[in-house]
């Protein structure tokens, strides 16, 4: 259970949390994209309050805050091709077929893997890649903040810098904030801009990452 958090994410900065399992992080991580709503306090997104947005509106708010989870292959359909997935995504944000299919290219170079994956399915790709294809359907919805919420941990070693390395790209020549979760130390200092540790549902600040 969260007690009296309050944070604020700057337009561009990578804010990380950590803390044990139980701390409270994934469902800060929830509450911030809008997938949990808080039994008490307020959200807001550009000075406006998601949880008083008129029925109609939120949506096209909350595509701005995206959430990239833990478990890629289990956000992944792995009846569908990647080609599919990253499909439904464009046609949710109304792309037609044609800029459908160029978006589809486009971000899968953007996160670094080949053209050659989006004819293949989830089950036939590595946890990072996975993890990529993911990141691209989060990307497609061209949000301002992605909630990052463990996305290394299920990883090797070597998928991990890869993933963090593009992560890391994106951030830079997208202008993209980051809530990145971790209970992983390196990563989160590797990463982050500056850093809050969240201790029995509690948040304190750290300060600046080093």
């Amino acid at each position: 259970m969260l007690a009296n958090v309050s944070l604020e994410i700057e337009k561009g900065e990578v804010l990380g949390i950590i803390g044990d399992s139980g701390s409270g992080k994934t469902t800060l991580g929830k509450i911030v994209a809008g997938i949990e709503r808080p039994t008490k306090g307020k959200i807001l997104f550009n000075g406006k309050e998601l949880t008083q947005l008129p029925r109609e509106q939120p949506a096209s708010f909350q595509r701005k805050i995206q959430m990239l989870v833990q478990d890629p292959e289990g956000a992944l359909n792995p009846s569908k091709r990647v080609a599919k997935l990253l499909d439904e995504v464009c046609h949710l944000a109304g792309m037609d077929e044609a800029t459908r299919r160029e978006r589809t290219g486009d971000i899968i170079e953007t996160v670094g893997l080949s053209p050659e994956v989006l004819h293949r399915y989830p089950r036939q790709l590595s946890g990072g890649q996975n993890q990529r294809v993911a990141l691209a359907r989060v990307l497609l919805l061209e949000p301002q903040i992605i909630v990052l919420d463990e996305p290394t941990s299920s990883l090797d070693v070597s998928m991990q810098a890869q993933v963090l390395n593009v992560l890391k790209h994106l951030h830079k020549t997208k202008n993209l904030a980051y809530l990145f979760i971790s209970h992983d130390h390196d990563v989160i200092h590797f990463m982050c801009d500056r850093i809050g540790l969240l201790k029995e549902g509690r948040l304190s600040f750290s300060g600046v990452a080093s």
